[in-house]
């Protein structure tokens, strides 16, 4: 396999996982200029083309953050206790920490009384704080893992075929958010007011990544000329998809008088399916990107031990992002001259922050506890 291993580390997942972290910064530094207050989508005249085309580039985010989280893990080397022990360790642990973090401590220029603790102290038993809706990953992460031992033995059997049958049927599922758009109430494949376990539920959603991952590291072993042969024209389609999506949608609610775009929740929802992880879309330009990075090999020099220490932070990087992206963007977002300058502006130095931050606490006492 074209795979070079420093001493236990796979070198182009620390790639990946330093990249990943970074594209989830600039979609989250997008929504500022999407999503307002009085409106849920709210788009100030001319930056609806700036946030299609940046949201929309780096959207396969956390589907590589799964396929990266996955690649070792499935099939499972060890056994199940030994699997959820060291789970719990590095991501539950961690992952409560910030929750109570977010629910009790008032974002940058907010106070107490904006909390969820002070407006709905036992929400944080059910699901995330509102001002820490990315912390919706850790849950489905944490799903995921449940499955692992179950599909281990089942991948263990799989054959080559087997698993390309199952991926492609899998694609299928993908493309739902846009078949239900042309039924009358939404509903597809038994799917009823009463059931919303349809017919392909059961084989739908983050679970095909976890096997695309394994597929990818047993089967695809290109050379860089097949790789980008293969990449480029698979993530060019999918973001022309993607960004399109959005834009067109934009453009057909069109502007008010103030020129700007605004619409209702629904309108917000249905403009974002396009940007949805589990879309084909997504999963191609994902694919795309993530045997790219499978060619990365160099674990030399001092851009390698910046990524590789991005690495190993990566994830508590992301559990604390918010907390300092928001900081940032009320502080800064005045200096830059345009949108898209500010996307990225915003972006990056959140990014080397957060990176500083977690670097830091890793060093505390019980530090792994906090960052991952």
């Amino acid at each position: 396999m074209d795979i070079k291993a420093h001493p236990q580390r796979i070198v182009f997942l620390d790639y990946l996982r330093a990249f990943a972290c970074l594209t989830v910064i600039i979609v989250h530094s997008s929504e500022f200029f999407y999503i307002g207050s009085e409106h849920p989508l709210t788009i100030a005249p001319g930056d609806n083309l700036w946030v299609s085309i940046f949201d929309s580039m780096f959207r396969a985010a956390v589907p590589l953050f799964v396929m990266a989280s996955s690649y070792l893990l499935v099939p499972l080397q060890y056994d199940t206790t030994t699997f959820f022990r060291r789970r719990f360790k590095r991501v539950v642990i961690p992952f409560i920490i910030w929750l109570i973090l977010y629910a009790f401590v008032p974002q940058y220029g907010t106070s107490w009384s904006d909390t969820a603790a002070c407006n709905n102290p036992f929400g944080i038993c059910f699901n995330f704080p509102p001002v820490a809706g990315h912390l919706w990953f850790v849950y489905m992460l944490l799903g995921v893992y449940l499955l692992m031992p179950i599909i281990s033995p089942w991948i263990k059997t799989l054959t080559k075929r087997g698993e390309e049958t199952f991926i492609a049927v899998w694609a299928l599922t993908t493309l739902v958010p846009y078949l239900r758009l042309l039924t009358i109430d939404g509903y597809l494949y038994g799917e009823a007011i009463w059931n919303e376990f349809s017919l392909f539920w059961y084989i739908s959603g983050y679970i095909g990544y976890v096997v695309l991952a394994h597929y990818i590291r047993t089967y695809i072993d290109w050379s860089w000329r097949k790789t980008l042969a293969v990449a480029v024209p698979v993530f060019l389609a999918g973001y022309a998809i993607t960004a399109g999506w959005f834009y067109g949608y934009a453009e057909t609610i069109g502007a008010s008088e103030n020129g700007a775009i605004l619409g209702d929740m629904q309108q917000l929802g249905e403009i974002e399916i396009g940007w949805r992880f589990c879309t084909i879309n997504v999963a191609m330009m994902a694919f795309a990107i993530f045997i790219v990075f499978k060619k990365f090999t160099c674990d030399k020099g001092a851009v390698w031990k910046v990524v590789s220490d991005i690495s190993r932070v990566s994830y508590g990087m992301y559990l604390m992002h918010i907390f300092i992206l928001t900081a940032v963007f009320r502080l800064t977002s005045g200096y830059f001259p345009s949108t898209p300058a500010c996307i990225f502006g915003v972006a990056i130095i959140t990014y080397v922050i957060t990176y500083l931050a977690a670097k830091a606490l890793s060093y505390l006492p019980g530090g792994k506890y906090i960052v991952g």
